[in-house]
């Protein structure tokens, strides 16, 4: 006796799992290709900085959308609470931690980053 086997559906239903498998990997890399492009268009284009005047000198916030994300009431970095002395110290430092936002790297501040702004402590 001789068995045969329907081997033209199997091949079949492998075939269409093989290119609807691809049909949604595909889409779903546009779909993740397009939401990448619409946080990464849209998520820095409303920052802003503005100075803060202090009790004891200067500081600065950074908005984003008009909320605040960032309020700087003292020199980073550094031992003490002080406030910046000056307004122009307190920009020099937010425009950097804002340049930084919006190169998409960490807003962190050194000592080197004071020292080449010049900034007074």
């Amino acid at each position: 006796m001789m068995m045969t086997t329907n081997t033209t559906n199997k091949f079949f239903w492998t075939a269409i799992q093989k290119n609807l498998s691809f049909l949604i990997t595909r889409n779903n890399a546009f779909l993740l290709l397009g939401l990448f492009l619409f946080i990464s268009c849209n998520k820095n284009e409303n920052l802003n900085i503005k100075p803060l005047k202090t009790p004891t000198g200067w500081g600065y916030f950074i908005t984003n959308n008009k909320k605040i994300i960032i309020k700087q009431t003292v020199i980073p970095v550094i031992s003490e609470n002080k406030s910046f002395k000056t307004e122009e110290d307190a920009l020099k430092v937010g425009n950097l931690v804002l340049q930084k936002l919006k190169d998409d790297l960490s807003p962190t501040v050194t000592k080197k980053d004071l020292f080449l702004l010049a900034v007074k402590i």
